[in-house]
């Protein structure tokens, strides 16, 4: 299994950037998928998840309205919709997926929102 996300760079507080997730090696509409972030010095935390074909998604409190995930399940990829960033959105952002009960994580994708 291989995950790959991409979209990730320097925005300034109030844009808005699409990161995307990629994952092969297994059959992509079968699974739900998750984005997390680490900030620099935090732990790990669960940002945003959404279900197999894309009718259930939760998202952690801190960003809730502002971030939608969503999924092309023809593309095998994965979206997160980050609007109204800010300045502690700042972190390296992993998308997961956890395939015969093991986690698979990408290499990341680091978002910084700075003026």
């Amino acid at each position: 299994v291989q995950v790959v996300e991409s979209g990730g760079g320097l925005v300034q507080p109030g844009g808005s950037l699409r990161l995307s997730c990629t994952a092969s090696g297994l059959t992509f509409s079968s699974y739900d998928m998750s984005w997390y972030r680490q900030a620099p010095g935090k732990e790990r935390e669960l940002v945003a998840g959404i279900s197999s074909f894309g009718g259930s998604t939760n998202y952690a409190d801190s960003v809730k309205g502002r971030f939608t995930i969503t999924r092309d399940n023809a593309k095998r990829t994965v979206y997160l919709q980050m609007n109204s960033l800010k300045p502690e959105d700042t972190a390296v952002y992993y998308c997961k997926v956890v395939y015969c009960r093991r986690g698979y994580w990408g290499q990341g994708t680091k978002v910084t929102v700075s003026s």
